[in-house]
């Protein structure tokens, strides 16, 4: 675990948390994870051609419900989901507006993000080459982001692209504007600059506060919150999580 996050159970909080939870189970803790899950989010897991994938999916779901549970104190099987305006997951039920939160994962990694107040947007990706990288900021980027991704080193490019793909789209989630959003309508800063929010179409940039996260090895991430000087405090769930759930 990289410096500056905290190997702690979910509880309730007042705070906005960024939660590392690593995917990597065993069968024992697989089957406790099936036990959270909504019949949706199981049928979702299983069109998932690789089995690893099924699983990374049933443990990232699970997670999300473990959290959220203990922050509201709820069982976890008991929260309801459904879309917002724009498609984005958002409580329902009894808990609708309760919190804020996101999640993403990739690889063996995933984030959750919570926010009790202000919208927030997580991406994590594992660092690997990018082949394309400069073409797809041509076509999609904010030209500023693909003049400086062209102007780098050419070893540098892959890390430096997948680090702001991270930021671009942590953004896109928060607002839950999804494909909606054309990427060149937001321009953040370049890796390894600290995350900061240029100019987006339609809205302040000023109004949001970007974390740059690296949550485990040979991973990058990035929290976008709508909310301007927002803190955040960056969590790591222990390996007996899926023992922990709240009764």
């Amino acid at each position: 675990m990289s410096d500056g996050w905290i190997v702690t159970g979910p509880g309730p909080t007042d705070t906005i948390q960024i939660w590392s939870v690593d995917l990597a189970l065993s069968t024992d803790r697989l089957a406790c994870c099936d036990a959270w899950l909504s019949p949706a989010e199981a049928a979702r897991a299983g069109r998932f051609l690789r089995a690893e994938d099924r699983d990374r999916s049933r443990v990232s779901h699970a997670a999300l419900r473990l959290i959220l549970a203990h922050a509201l104190g709820v069982a976890a099987e008991a929260l309801a989901f459904a879309p917002g305006p724009a498609g984005k997951p958002e409580l329902a039920g009894a808990q609708a507006g309760a919190l804020h939160f996101n999640l993403s994962h990739s690889g063996t990694r995933a984030l959750v993000g919570v926010s009790p107040k202000a919208a927030i947007g997580v991406d994590v990706e594992a660092l690997r080459p990018v082949p394309d990288a400069l073409r797809i900021a041509r076509a999609h980027f904010a030209r500023a982001e693909a003049e400086a991704l062209a102007a780098l080193p050419p070893e540098e490019v892959d890390a430096a692209f997948t680090g702001l793909w991270t930021r671009k789209e942590a953004v896109v989630k928060a607002l839950g504007a999804g494909l909606s959003l054309p990427l060149d309508h937001l321009a953040l800063t370049l890796p390894p600059a600290p995350p900061r929010l240029v100019a987006i179409v339609g809205d302040d940039p000023e109004a949001w506060s970007l974390h740059h996260l690296e949550p485990g090895p040979g991973t990058v991430g990035t929290a976008a919150i709508r909310a301007a000087g927002a803190t955040i405090a960056r969590c790591a769930l222990p390996e007996d999580w899926p023992d922990r759930h709240p009764r």
